[in-house]
């Protein structure tokens, strides 16, 4: 998060929405957020920026291994969907089996599905799509768009930020508003709390879980945008066991989105970084691959490009809301050196 998504925070905490600030940080320091898949080719590289549609706000991106890209929007709900090579297109309309603004986004391509986060943002000055209200976790059937089921989170206090997707089939999701890591198993009926800790909580001037990957040792990854951290949930048979802060060898600021990247992991930073993270142990070392992106808040991977939503988000929720926020784009990032 960069200095303009600060200040979204704290023009956020004006509103007054939410009284109780651990409880219901986004109302106190904003929703500029928070908030985000293996190696291999691709058939098709492209290296130009995918426009998306004006005022979109793209909060959330991921792709598939053929480079189709998908995002979701923050203000106008439903996903849109860029071919290699095409133009974008309207894939999952807005307000489509109720669903609102959206933000996590991710691709199971193994099953065939897509996974969003739904919220409702009124809130916030952003009413988004339909009138469900509270978060949801809505799959679409990633062929055709279609919706297979929802599924409401459990506390009315959650956000939905962003989800992962285990080799089990697994969905694990976040929640930014509750110190809760959730998870849906394949079948499965309802959202179940599948890890929790305090650390997670949404402090003072703060914002909880954002982004959340599985790595490649089969553990699941969080961080915690405000303050930033990030965390290593160990994971065995399924379940959650010990967790575990790790010790960053550089400073970030306001960690968002994660993605599996190989061993490794791809993260953003608010303050406009898309950086690898290589996790040894309890310590993980921090590699900028690119800075100067303008507010981004999330990153896929197709082959060796990472592409990154800038979402802008001061430009409807902050400081520059009266401006004009220019196109919005998916900016390709080599991840080669």
């Amino acid at each position: 998060m960069n200095r303009e998504r600060s200040v979204t925070l704290n023009s956020l905490t004006q509103r007054g929405f939410l009284k109780s600030h651990s409880a219901h940080v986004l109302g106190k320091t904003g929703l500029a957020l928070m908030l985000g898949v293996a190696f291999g080719g691709v058939a098709f590289a492209q290296s130009a920026p995918v426009g998306v549609p004006d005022k979109s706000f793209p909060e959330s991106v991921t792709s598939t291994k053929d480079g189709t890209l998908y995002a979701g929007s923050f203000n106008l709900g439903g996903v849109v969907k860029a071919s290699p090579g095409g133009k974008t297109e309207q894939f999952i309309k807005p307000g489509a089996a109720g669903s609102r603004s959206t933000l996590g986004v991710l691709a199971d391509e193994k099953r065939g599905l897509l996974y969003v986060c739904s919220n409702d943002l009124t809130g916030y000055g952003v009413p988004g799509p339909s009138d469900t209200k509270g978060a949801w976790l809505k799959v679409f059937d990633l062929a055709s768009g279609a919706s297979k089921s929802s599924f409401g989170f459990p506390d009315p206090k959650s956000l939905c930020n962003d989800i992962a997707v285990g080799s089990d089939g697994t969905a694990y999701v976040s929640d930014s508003l509750t110190p809760n890591v959730y998870s849906l198993k394949p079948g499965g009926t309802a959202l179940e709390v599948w890890a929790t800790n305090p650390s997670w909580a949404p402090a003072k001037d703060g914002i909880g879980l954002d982004g959340i990957a599985v790595g490649a040792d089969g553990n699941v990854y969080v961080t915690t945008l405000i303050p930033a951290k990030l965390f290593k949930i160990a994971a065995k048979h399924g379940k959650a066991g010990a967790v575990t802060e790790l010790k960053t060898s550089r400073p970030i600021y306001q960690p968002d989105a994660m993605r599996a990247f190989g061993g490794s992991f791809l993260l953003i930073e608010g303050a406009g970084r898309l950086d690898k993270v290589t996790v040894k142990g309890d310590e993980a070392q921090v590699e900028t691959i690119k800075d100067g992106l303008t507010e981004p808040a999330s990153v896929t991977q197709v082959g060796n490009t990472g592409w990154v939503a800038e979402a802008k988000l001061s430009y409807i929720v902050g400081e520059n809301k009266d401006k004009d926020p220019g196109p919005f784009t998916l900016k390709p990032v080599s991840l080669t050196k």
